[in-house]
């Protein structure tokens, strides 16, 4: 058996468990800069606020509805979130972390285990520990597992949060239940399609032919038919390094000169190689993209990106930055104003086996050197050594005018008893 467990309104949640009079209050969170709410409360969404709504156009309806207006935590929620999975990896067998809210976990060769009260069980200590509501969906496969899930919240007050698919009666009636633009897999297009057929209900999917389903939707749809008819087809994915790293910011304010960008793309390119050695991997290629401000009426409008192969792998952060810079002059065209831009490193391969060149190659004496400008920045601070391309007075501080307070990671924002 599988099962999913997800945070109700994780990032909502987040920010109540701190502040407790925010209860049945609404609340929304907006993504970096304070752009656009990617993510409500009930009552919010009760209020009709839509998933991307621009902060700037909603604000007087904020104000009317009296609705509590967050600046994405990241913190915070980053640290909620390993608590969380924390305590599930000690409650089952295998899990996969699936994302910053959702896990997926596997019940192989437990046949004491009483689904229902452990899902219970899990769902008691996680609130206990953490103050995070979450639900939970049993079934024995992996997208079963996320329709069971939605029945668990979808009607919290009959299941406890807790359900469980197991018979062929309960699999046939969740898939009856559940509209076809709700099925984990499929996406907008595909829905349209499907619904035009008057295929409008996930069990109707289930009756399609399975030469039609791979024909249109390829090998990824008829995996999916299978495991909603109850065949485990989709099994848990053991964590693997990243095929690519990308760091990419709207800037603070409008950019016109080359300096102002170089410095960023500088930045930004820093963090990249510091990622790579992260996860111990060196990289052979470099994208550099820059894009002008959409929303400034009458402005030019300007999009472009470019990408390097390097003579040679690395993760050092002086011959990533160098390249990014070369890319950056490529591109950059006077009188833009530019709003956003990014680097992305990839085709990432380990560090202990990359391919040497016999005509150039790294400067071994950078592996020292970031070795120890790593482990200093991990001491005594993020950012203490930096390149002298970068803004030494200067770091990276998104638009962020009502963020909450990183309880549980900074001492000198922790929660206060009087």
């Amino acid at each position: 058996m599988f099962a999913l467990v997800d945070c109700n309104n994780f990032y909502a949640s987040c920010e109540r468990v701190f502040r407790p009079s925010l209860k049945d209050k609404p609340i929304v969170i907006l993504s970096n800069n304070d752009g656009c709410v990617v993510a409500r409360s009930n009552e919010a969404k009760a209020l009709g606020i839509p998933m991307g709504a621009p902060a700037f156009q909603f604000r007087k309806l904020f104000e009317k509805h009296h609705i509590h207006v967050f600046s994405s935590n990241y913190a915070l929620y980053g640290d909620m979130s390993n608590r969380v999975m924390s305590i599930l990896g000690e409650m089952s067998p295998e899990i996969e972390v699936y994302s910053i809210d959702e896990s997926f976990l596997k019940f192989k060769n437990c046949p004491y285990i009483h689904l229902q009260q452990h899902g219970q069980a899990m769902r008691r200590r996680i609130l206990c520990s953490t103050g995070i509501p979450v639900s939970i969906g049993f079934a024995p496969t992996k997208s079963l597992a996320k329709v069971a899930n939605r029945i668990a919240k979808k009607f919290h007050d009959h299941t406890g949060g807790v359900y469980v698919i197991q018979t062929e009666q309960q699999r046939e009636k969740a898939l009856a239940w559940l509209p076809i633009g709700d099925v984990w897999g499929i996406g907008p297009r595909h829905a349209r399609r499907l619904q035009h057929m008057g295929v409008d209900r996930a069990l109707k999917f289930t009756t399609l032919d399975d030469m039609w389903v791979k024909k249109n939707m390829s090998i990824v749809g008829l995996r999916l038919k299978r495991d909603l008819l109850g065949e485990p087809i989709l099994d848990l994915e053991e964590t693997q390094d990243k095929k690519c790293i990308a760091t990419t910011r709207s800037f603070d304010k409008d950019y016109v000169t080359f300096e102002e960008v170089k410095e960023r793309i500088v930045t930004f390119a820093s963090k990249c190689a510091e990622k790579l050695r992260g996860q111990k991997s060196v990289c052979r290629t470099v994208l550099v993209f820059v894009r002008s401000n959409i929303f400034r009426k009458g402005a030019r409008q300007y999009r472009r990106s470019i990408v390097l192969h390097l003579p040679y792998q690395t993760n050092s952060t002086i011959d990533i930055v160098h390249y990014a810079v070369e890319a950056l002059r490529k591109i950059f065209r006077t009188g833009i104003v530019y709003k956003k831009a990014g680097v992305m490193v990839m085709d990432i391969s380990p560090q202990q086996i990359y391919q040497t060149s016999l005509f150039s190659r790294r400067d071994p004496r950078h592996d020292i050197l970031m070795e120890a400008i790593d482990k200093i920045n991990y001491t005594i601070g993020t950012d203490k050594i930096k390149l002298a391309s970068q803004d030494q007075g200067r770091t990276w501080k998104m638009k962020q005018e009502h963020l909450s307070r990183r309880y549980t990671t900074r001492l000198d924002e922790i929660i206060e008893v009087y």
